[in-house]
């Protein structure tokens, strides 16, 4: 999350740096175009710093999940949870069931993410009315474990060695024994526990496992950029899912 931080402090002092070339900001003390150069320059610096900094490497402990025994050792993750007033069950159907158009900002932030471009059938491009799990799972990622009422784990590599093309889909196994140089391993959950009478949690985490210094690097880069993105659809994932869940008849 410093990381995170650095590269967007970077970013909105390189802004206000370049408004100021055009027109000093007096209000916030940029009197000239030397110190905007200056803010541009502070700006650059600090996002540089935030790209480079080295991703920590994890390694679980204690193997308490579908998710821990599928991705545990990782560099990058983000985790975000949400209490819903309905059972277990209720909330597990309503992870299968909830459409990209029941979460909110998706389509616009999935939209900017594929550059505006068109694109086929994918987890960034959901047809309307189908549920968002059942698209992944059929076309970029991998079902790779499901408790039903309780997890389901999906994968995908979203950093592949040049001109690599699998022959077929991998298993669970194969896709968590991947080492080779050149991969990024991003693996998801959605878990749902018991938080009372009538109330469950539900916890959807990401890891990502780059197998090398070099893919760690390039990949600690665009995922520091799209992080604030990726964390807000996941919360609105939660939300949707709520929703969903606590709906009359559901």
């Amino acid at each position: 999350m410093i990381a995170v931080g650095l590269v967007y402090l970077g970013f909105v002092a390189l802004f206000l740096g370049i408004v100021s070339l055009i027109k000093p900001l007096i209000f916030l003390r940029i009197r000239n175009r030397r110190q905007a150069t200056l803010i541009v320059a502070l700006g650059l610096l600090l996002a540089v710093v935030g790209w480079v900094l080295p991703a920590k490497e994890v390694h679980v402990a204690v193997l308490r999940t579908q998710l821990d025994q599928l991705a545990p050792v990782y560099q990058f993750n983000e985790v975000h949870s949400i209490q819903v007033a309905a059972s277990r069950e209720q909330v597990y159907r309503a992870i299968k069931d909830v459409t990209a158009d029941e979460i909110r900002l998706f389509r616009i932030l999935t939209w900017i993410r594929r550059g505006g471009r068109p694109s086929p059938e994918s987890i960034l491009n959901v047809p309307e009315h189908m549920p968002i799990l059942e698209v992944a799972t059929r076309t970029g990622f991998l079902l790779l474990a499901e408790e039903p009422n309780h997890e389901i784990v999906v994968g995908t590599g979203v950093a592949t060695p040049p001109g690599f093309q699998p022959k077929r889909r991998p298993t669970p196994e194969e896709f968590k024994a991947v080492r080779q140089p050149g991969f990024a391993l991003a693996t998801m959950n959605f878990l749902v526990e018991d938080a009372g009478p009538g109330v469950s949690t539900v916890t959807t985490e990401t890891r990502v496992y780059a197998t090398d210094p070099s893919t760690r690097r390039r990949f600690a880069v665009y995922w520091r950029v799209i992080y604030p993105g990726s964390a807000l659809i996941r919360r609105m994932w939660l939300q949707a899912v709520k929703r969903r869940a606590e709906a009359p008849g559901s």
